[in-house]
């Protein structure tokens, strides 16, 4: 088993209507070396501007980042590589961060969840 902390940034409060344009995530070890981090270009047209000042991005930045589906794909294979078993992720506001990594994961239909 192992522990991997997620933390994202979204230009809004909820998938689907808006965007996760950060993913960052690291193993929960001593060392803290086996980290993963993407930008992620917007999957929807809405965006809050003072949601987008927290990441310090502008709107035109995130039009320029990753395919968000290569970007799940990555974020998979890098899980699989650092927990060959059952990863435990943890955030520090888990319902806001796992709730984007979730949906994206599902409508990306990169992996099925259970």
């Amino acid at each position: 088993m192992a522990y991997i902390m997620v933390d994202i940034e979204a230009d809004g409060p909820i998938p689907g209507d808006y965007s996760m344009i950060a993913l960052g995530a690291v193993l929960v070890e001593d060392n803290l070396h086996q980290q993963f981090y993407s930008l992620l270009k917007p999957i929807s047209d809405q965006y809050i501007p003072q949601a987008l000042t927290v990441s310090d991005f502008s709107r035109e930045d995130t039009l320029n980042f990753n395919n968000p589906e290569h970007v799940m794909k990555d974020f998979t294979a890098w899980i699989a590589k650092v927990s060959p078993d059952r990863p435990i992720f943890i955030s520090d506001n888990h319902g806001f961060d796992w709730m984007f990594v979730c949906w994206y994961f599902t409508s990306q239909e990169v992996i099925r969840l259970g």
